[in-house]
């Protein structure tokens, strides 16, 4: 067991490097990362699992933490670990750094989650620990993790820690350990103030263990990881009493704890004294960037334990290889994302169907071949479709993972955070289905996956005002244009952020869950009709004919002499194929274009743009959305009829009519801009 004094001297080497970021970038949150020091020292120094030459290592235990702001406390201990130098932490929150100022993730490094938004890392965390509970009831030992995560006062107070709460109590998560920084102080006043709520009683009655400890004391802290790695039936909450700038000195020499004033500022711009604080640490003011040598020992004896565990385990690892090969040849492919083989094409939907009915259609087909794909709903299964996918499995139980269907209640922000944890976790495809309205329940956490590129999938139905009698509440009318907005935005590899896709029809959307299930590099809407769409027409095979889909706009039909190009997305384009039939009565040619995704065909080549869309013709747009979810592509010299209200309740049928969704409505229109 190691030595307390040279526990305490590591944690207060994590708050001396801790203070000085903050202090040399003028900018960022000393406090809670020295009261927190402790705890991330004995976690790292004695009980997270990870392989230091191989930091992808599928087996490693993970931490997630939730309080970005608490990033320097991050960097510092991985900095102990040999993950980031000392000069690159004198670069913190500067152009360029490896140590921005909410840290984001960067796996080889050590740093599993973006964090910033509070409560969405210990949800992610949930997720990683529902992901590695799922493999395990498939690969077996070999995936034994413990997923720990570390939240503030903040991430408890944010509302999501109710469904990640409840959600991880009601599945039994004994493989999540949470550390609850709880020191009485946030960002603008004590928490006193803000609450007065039993922590400890509220998680208890969603089944978890509780445990109470001196959150700054070595031995209450390993006592009670020691604990919670017993636990065989619940997750546990350590709840540590910690001291918000611990060991901050005032001016004067007395103590400068506990003061909400270094939560979110330099030391010395808290009204601390930043020279005498590090000299009561025992560092050097002059030169505060040094890792004690008996600390920096301390961290290379465990890289040296941590090394004997990784052997042990990978060697068997290897003698359960050579003994399921099957099962590893598997794990390796649902590591790689690798997909099985799928025959799309051979997928028949029914004819004119709503397109969440050619969805569950795919879903049956997906559940059948993806062996490590998981779906979720909010309370919707029967009506997002995603019920296709539960046909062929059934839901996660406490103590029973061997299913692949997660029912999460509704809590569309809970379930969005937990398919992202699984993602981040790796070995598992998630998607997650509900109403697109809800969507803006689940922006937060779609900014931070997009952000991540972690290729979560959204299932979105009840696409539009056609969701009627429900009325203005349940019709989405706004949400796809904000959702497009993810389209225009790049992430930091230069992709653009999000896959939005809206298809025209039952073909369009089996095509669209193959663009969802190919890629890789960020997170895809689907986008689905509640009512029946006529299908599109076709020359040949129409599944074939959709596949141009994938190009993210493409011509669905065409006269050679068209005067007018008619584009939309959805059940919107089936309207344009009636109303073009009314426009060849009046002499007027078209062509019809259907555009699944304005971003996927700004990605591809002018030529092919400039193809589909030529400059100079005039354009017709027909959204069910606000109208400048197409005016980029229409141009000043067409014209979108777009909703520019919220709307109504009625049978949908008749809110075509009302709203001018309709074949003459179109004519109508195309006739006035062509003034004819």
């Amino acid at each position: 067991m190691n030595d307390n004094s040279l526990m305490n001297k590591a944690a207060d080497n994590i708050r001396i490097l801790s203070a000085s970021m903050v202090e040399k970038a003028k900018s960022g949150h000393p406090g809670g990362a020295m009261g927190g020091a402790d705890f991330i020292n004995v976690l790292f120094s004695e009980f997270l699992e990870y392989d230091p030459e191989n930091p992808t290592w599928e087996s490693r235990d993970r931490f997630f933490l939730d309080p970005g702001h608490m990033s320097p406390m991050l960097y510092s201990v991985l900095c102990l670990s040999g993950k980031f130098s000392l000069d690159e932490l004198k670069q913190f929150r500067q152009w360029g750094s490896p140590c921005p100022g909410h840290p984001e993730i960067d796996v080889e490094r050590g740093i599993e989650n973006t964090s910033g938004p509070l409560g969405q890392g210990h949800a992610f965390a949930v997720g990683a620990a529902i992901a590695a509970k799922f493999l395990k009831a498939r690969l077996g030992d070999i995936m034994n993790q413990t997923i720990y995560a570390y939240i503030s006062d903040g991430g408890i107070q944010e509302e999501i820690s109710q469904g990640i709460g409840r959600i991880a109590g009601h599945l039994g998560l004994d493989n999540f350990i949470m550390f609850y920084d709880s020191n009485d102080i946030q960002l603008s006043t004590k928490t006193s103030v803000v609450t007065s709520e039993n922590v400890a009683q509220k998680y208890e009655a969603w089944n978890w263990k509780v445990i109470t400890i001196n959150g700054n004391d070595v031995n209450e802290i390993r006592n009670a990881l020691k604990e919670a790695k017993a636990e065989k039936e619940r997750p546990t909450l350590i709840i540590g009493k910690t001291i918000m700038g611990k060991g901050a000195v005032a001016p004067d020499g007395s103590s400068f704890e506990n003061q909400v004033s270094t939560h979110g500022q330099p030391l010395s711009a808290a009204g601390a004294d930043f020279e005498k604080t590090i000299k009561n640490l025992g560092g050097d003011p002059d030169d505060p960037f040094k890792i004690f040598p008996e600390v920096a020992e301390l961290y290379r004896k465990r890289r040296e334990e941590l090394k004997e565990i990784v052997a042990t385990k990978k060697a068997r690892y290897n003698e359960w290889a050579e003994a399921n090969p099957e099962l590893a040849a598997k794990k390796e492919k649902w590591f790689s994302r690798e997909l099985p083989d799928i025959d799309w094409s051979a997928i028949q939907q029914k004819s004119n169907i709503a397109t969440r009915a050619a969805s569950a259609m795919v879903l049956e087909i997906l559940a059948q071949k993806v062996e490590n794909m998981v779906v979720a709903s909010a309370d919707l299964s029967n009506s997002d479709k995603t019920d296709g996918f539960l046909k062929h499995t059934r839901p996660f139980a406490k103590g029973d993972f061997s299913g692949a269907f997660l029912q999460v209640g509704v809590a569309e922000f809970t379930m969005a955070c937990l398919c992202i944890g699984m993602s981040l976790h790796g070995g598992v495809i998630p998607a997650c289905g509900t109403f697109f309205v809800f969507s803006d329940y689940m922006k937060p956490a779609i900014r931070i996956a997009a952000l991540m590129e972690k290729p979560a999938i959204f299932i979105w139905t009840h696409d539009a005002f056609r969701v009627g009698e429900d009325g203005p509440t349940h019709q989405p009318v706004e949400q796809e244009a904000q959702i497009r907005l993810m389209e225009k935005l790049q992430n930091h590899s230069g992709h653009n952020s999000m896959l939005v896709l809206r298809p025209a029809d039952a073909n369009e959307t089996t095509v669209a869950w193959k663009m969802a299930m190919e890629n890789a590099k960020t997170p895809t809407a689907l986008i689905l009709s509640r009512q029946n769409i006529k299908d599109l027409p076709a020359k040949t095979s129409r599944y074939q004919e959709a596949l141009q889909a994938e190009k993210g706009a493409y011509i669905v039909e065409d006269d050679p002499d068209y005067d007018i190009i008619l584009l939309a997305s959805g059940s919107e384009v089936s309207t344009l194929v009636e109303g073009a039939e009314l426009l060849y009565k009046e002499g007027i040619k078209v062509r019809i274009v259907s555009v699944p995704s304005e971003g996927l065909f700004r990605t591809q080549s002018v030529e092919y743009q400039e193809s589909v869309l030529p400059k100079g013709k005039r354009k017709f747009g027909l959204t069910a959305g606000l109208p400048v979810t197409l005016e980029g592509l229409v141009g000043a010299d067409g014209t979108v009829w777009g909703m520019n209200s919220f709307g109504f309740s009625a049978p949908y049928k008749v809110l075509d009519e009302k709203l001018g969704y309709t074949a003459e409505n179109v004519c109508n229109q195309v006739k006035k801009l062509l003034n004819k």
